[in-house]
């Protein structure tokens, strides 16, 4: 018979259960190192980042000193030359005022410059006017340019003027003198036009009566259409 103590199972020995109780002795000293180093980069990072940003903003502010933009938008008197404040323009100005009868008259322009020596007169480009009259009429002249006096209400026109009034009728010169406040007008520049009622030519013309009356000066000559009517001076 075989003795006992030599059959017993070689895995009962007491030195590799105990290598087996413990599993997980191998594997923990990796993962304390992982911890160790993710621990050292958020240290950094808080470090690192706020540094970061304090040197962004640094470099934000100094930087235009360091290289300045030429292109940037700057305005300075000294560049203004001696004349130049003197010659103030404005592009599509409106000026609106009354007659002397409250009556509503408007001027606008291209082009609106202030004269050097006299700041109540402004030079005109391509300027247009409207002017009511005593019959609540309406009359627009046109002009290549003209001479705005605020102070006196004056508007001299010059160039290709022309003059329409709301019933079909208009003149064309080159040049009239207009009394805003009165609603009066007058040229002595050779003058022509027609409307429903005829045509007719002089060597100029005086609107009176608030607008009512038209006088042609001058050498004239005038054609009434639907009759045999013509009337020369």
């Amino acid at each position: 018979m075989a003795d006992p103590a030599e059959t017993a199972p070689p895995n009962s020995t007491p030195e590799r259960r105990g290598r087996r109780s413990h599993p997980d002795s191998e594997t923990e000293p990796p993962r304390f190192a992982a911890r160790s180093t993710y621990s050292r980069f958020v240290a950094t990072m808080k470090v690192v980042l706020p540094a970061l940003a304090v040197a962004i903003i640094l470099l934000v502010l100094v930087w235009p000193r360091i290289v300045p933009e030429d292109s940037r938008f700057r305005i300075g008197l000294s560049e203004l030359g001696p004349g130049a404040a003197d010659n103030l323009s404005m592009v599509n100005p409106r000026f609106q005022g009354r007659d002397n009868r409250d009556r509503p008259f408007t001027i606008v322009a291209q082009k609106a410059t202030q004269v050097a020596d006299d700041t109540k007169r402004i030079t005109l480009d391509r300027p247009e006017a409207d002017i009511t009259l005593a019959d609540g009429a309406w009359v627009a002249l046109t002009a290549d340019s003209g001479v705005y006096h605020r102070q006196d209400k004056t508007l001299d026109l010059r160039g290709h003027v022309s003059l329409f009034h709301d019933q079909g009728f208009e003149m064309h010169t080159t040049r009239v003198q207009i009394d805003l406040a009165s609603a009066a007008a007058h040229s002595d520049s050779p003058v022509e036009g027609h409307g429903p009622a005829g045509t007719l030519n002089a060597q100029g013309f005086r609107v009176r009566d608030q607008g009512q009356t038209i006088v042609l000066t001058g050498k004239s000559r005038l054609v009434v259409r639907g009759s045999d009517t013509e009337r020369s001076q």
